[in-house]
């Protein structure tokens, strides 16, 4: 249980260390992601106005049918990466802050935000 606590803890100061300096505004939102054992969810927040522009994650129906089989893998978090990225496209959204939420650059954190860019939108 002890290694599980730091783990938290760890990611928690990651998450705190990279908030002081990433803000998002409503032409460039801050997407944050959040990565569980079994899903993946993505938001593009203003946080000049404290609103949410769009979100996407693995457990809505509409993403699931686009997902075959497991959403816990990296061929799910590319798909909500794409799926994010259009609706940012259709909003008028070129460019976007990411913010990985104290998760390491790897695997499908990186999936996702190779899904984004595969969109169109650049950061």
């Amino acid at each position: 249980m002890e290694a599980a606590k730091k783990r938290i803890l760890t990611r928690k100061r990651n998450k705190a260390h990279v908030r002081k300096r990433v803000s998002g505004t409503e032409t460039r939102p801050r997407v944050s992601i959040f990565r569980s054992a079994k899903h993946i969810y993505a938001q593009a927040i203003d946080d000049e106005k404290g609103l949410i522009l769009a979100s996407v994650s693995s457990v809505r129906k509409e993403t699931q049918a686009q997902i075959e089989g497991y959403t816990g893998n990296k061929a799910a978090a590319g798909i909500v990466g794409k799926l994010l990225g259009e609706s940012l496209k259709t909003k008028g959204i070129e460019t976007i802050v990411f913010d990985r939420n104290g998760f390491l650059y790897h695997g499908r954190v990186k999936s996702l935000a190779d899904g984004i860019r595969e969109a169109g939108v650049k950061f």
